[in-house]
């Protein structure tokens, strides 16, 4: 466990994050130690002090909701068209195993796994109405274990699935159903919380190189002040529940913490000066490749490291040239 929390290089904007507490940085805290600070109940995890959200009861009601809020969000950060009822899991079945191009063979994989978590979905949504019947629901229920086969089978199959943005698969998201089942609904939220702290690292490491990278250009120093209230932004949106009503709050500053990030420009360059010109349309491509992956990382609550050292890197090399020579086509920012 840290002492500390991260440590960003020489120029970054800052050097903890923005829900941290400046009295205990430097002491050494257990995994879950909760604390109010500044009225808020805080949880701590991985060098970060996480807004704290008490678990519901550990029950198959309580499991129903967790398992179908896991799945529509998994749902809403995944490529198309794998939202498959549960009802066509034998069709999704034999369509992926009768396929031969491995390319269309992946799509299938992944609209069979998408049919697997609304089955199992639907199993469990059958059992909550049959116990509040009354009727005991006991661990060694036959459908219980098909809904556990069916999660099990859709994470085996989750490593064909894309990230909406086409970037990679987010791994986490196809493991968290199947993790809600198959634990306390308390041991959930801690691994939750580890989650979210992961992901705040990487939110910091997107903004300490995006600092470092434009802090002492001369066409992009101004907008440091602009990444900074995008990371302080995303860091509210990663740890504050949808079912928070704080979330009318914290949703609207984070897009237009983004939207004014994506809206900078630079001074005018004479259109001969052909260089500079290259310069400021890669770093402005850079600006909002960065901001759709904080989009997508904060929004799915869950770290996409290949994805973030990709970028990193592509900055590091726009620093040190001037130019990234793999940005030559406009980006399509996401809503």
């Amino acid at each position: 466990m840290p002492t500390s929390l991260i440590t960003l290089r020489k120029g970054t904007f800052m050097d903890r994050p923005a829900n941290s507490s400046p009295d205990t940085r430097r002491v050494s805290l257990l995994p879950g130690t909760r604390k109010i600070i500044e009225g808020v109940e805080r949880v701590y995890y991985e060098g970060y002090w996480i807004r704290y959200y008490q678990p519901p009861a550990n029950t198959l009601s309580a499991k129903r909701h967790l398992i179908t809020a896991l799945t529509r969000r998994l749902f809403n950060h995944v490529e198309h068209g794998i939202n498959i009822s549960g009802v066509r899991l034998q069709q999704a079945r034999h369509a992926y195993e009768t396929a031969l191009d491995p390319a269309l063979k992946r799509v299938n994989g992944a609209m069979l796994a998408g049919a697997l978590f609304n089955r199992a979905s639907d199993i469990i949504a059958k059992l909550v109405e049959i116990q509040e019947l009354g009727v005991e629901i006991r661990s060694d229920n036959a459908l219980l274990r098909e809904c556990g086969n069916c999660l099990q089978e859709a994470l085996t199959l989750g490593r064909l699935v894309l990230h909406r943005s086409g970037e990679e698969g987010i791994d986490e998201l196809w493991g968290e159903p199947l993790h809600a089942f198959s634990i306390p609904v308390e041991d959930f939220f801690e691994s939750r919380y580890l989650k979210i702290a992961s992901t705040l690292r990487d939110v910091d490491h997107i903004g300490a190189a995006l600092t470092c990278c434009f802090e002492e250009d001369g066409d992009f120093a101004a907008i440091v002040p602009l990444i900074r209230c995008a990371i302080e932004t995303a860091h509210r949106k990663v740890e504050t529940l949808q079912t928070d009503d704080l979330i009318f709050t914290v949703w609207p500053e984070f897009v237009v913490a983004g939207e004014n990030l994506i809206h900078y420009r630079p001074p005018s360059a004479s259109a001969e000066d052909i260089e500079r010109v290259r310069h400021q349309e890669h770093g402005l491509q850079l600006v909002a490749q960065g901001w759709a992956i904080l989009n997508d990382i904060s929004r799915a609550r869950t770290p996409m490291p290949k994805t973030t050292q990709s970028f990193i890197r592509r900055l590091e090399a726009f620093r040190q040239s001037g130019t990234c020579p793999g940005l030559l086509v406009p980006l399509t920012v996401p809503d």
